[in-house]
């Protein structure tokens, strides 16, 4: 039988992929090793695990399976590594890891490991809840919001922490209040930036109400709102490149049109994207 295209050439030999990876873990890290991988820290490699999580995130959106299992490899070394870092330190190994996610998502999910059913995915998601809090056994004195990272990309700690506050039950009834409220958090916004004292961080404050408010209508509706954002911004950015190879094929550049002329452009854009 032949290889899989995405297969590497070391899927010949008879040794499991993964005790490769860590056999070559091991050996970047020893006597004989690559002396930038030997002074690597965990939260050194942290950084690079960051960006390799963007880059998985990027090619998943883009639907590119290739580049999809380029780039979890690289997620996975990194997840490996860390691990590695740990076990030579005497903590944990990656084999612990395993185990331990194993028995948490076990737990986690009676209605297929246990006798309890669940019919939908509502039912689900806060059966998922309600296990992960008595897991955390929160003290008194603690808040819900605690568990959520605080080095969350912005709109994605929204997202987390609205989530969190509104399975305590405080959220809007249903989506015409949250709508209402994006009503009412536009006209504040409009009112400081007609305002003459031009205060930036009234401003400031609106415009992030605003968002925080429109990614609440993302929860309703059970739209990701990093996701939502990223693929707008993927489309503009096609739109404009498709602009940009117009202008250039007639020798021109974009500084150069009128914003009539831009508009135009803009609209061809659109419409070669809709063919």
């Amino acid at each position: 039988m032949e290889d899989s295209p995405l297969t590497s050439n070391t899927s010949s030999q008879n040794k499991n992929p993964l005790d490769a990876l860590i056999e070559l873990i091991e050996t970047l890290r020893g006597d004989k090793g690559c002396p930038w991988d030997k002074k690597q820290t965990p939260k050194s490699i942290a950084v690079y695990l960051i960006e390799e999580v963007h880059e998985l995130f990027d090619a998943i959106v883009s639907d590119n399976p290739k580049e999809i299992c380029e780039e979890l490899g690289d997620v996975l070394f990194q997840i490996f590594f860390i691990a590695g870092l740990y076990q030579e330190s005497g903590h944990f190994s990656i084999g612990d890891v395993a185990r331990l996610n194993t028995d948490k998502m076990t737990r986690r999910h009676p209605h297929v490991f246990g006798g309890e059913n669940a019919e939908t995915t509502d039912e689900i998601r806060e059966r998922w809840h309600e296990i992960k809090m008595k897991e955390k056994s929160r003290a008194p004195g603690t808040s819900v919001f605690d568990t959520v990272p605080s080095r969350l990309p912005a709109l994605m700690r929204a997202y987390r922490i609205s989530e969190r506050a509104a399975r305590t039950g405080f959220d809007w009834p249903d989506l015409s209040g949250v709508l209402q409220k994006v009503e009412e958090e536009w006209s504040e916004l409009k009112s400081a930036l007609t305002k003459n004292d031009n205060d930036k961080d009234q401003v400031a404050l609106e415009f992030g109400d605003l968002l925080f408010t429109l990614m609440n209508v993302a929860r309703f509706v059970r739209v990701h709102p990093e996701l939502a954002l990223v693929k707008s911004i993927k489309k503009f950015e096609m739109r404009f490149q498709n602009m940009e190879k117009a202008v250039s094929d007639q020798g021109r550049t974009l500084d150069s049109l009128t914003l009539e002329e831009m508009d135009l452009l803009w609209e061809k854009a659109k419409d070669r994207e809709r063919g």
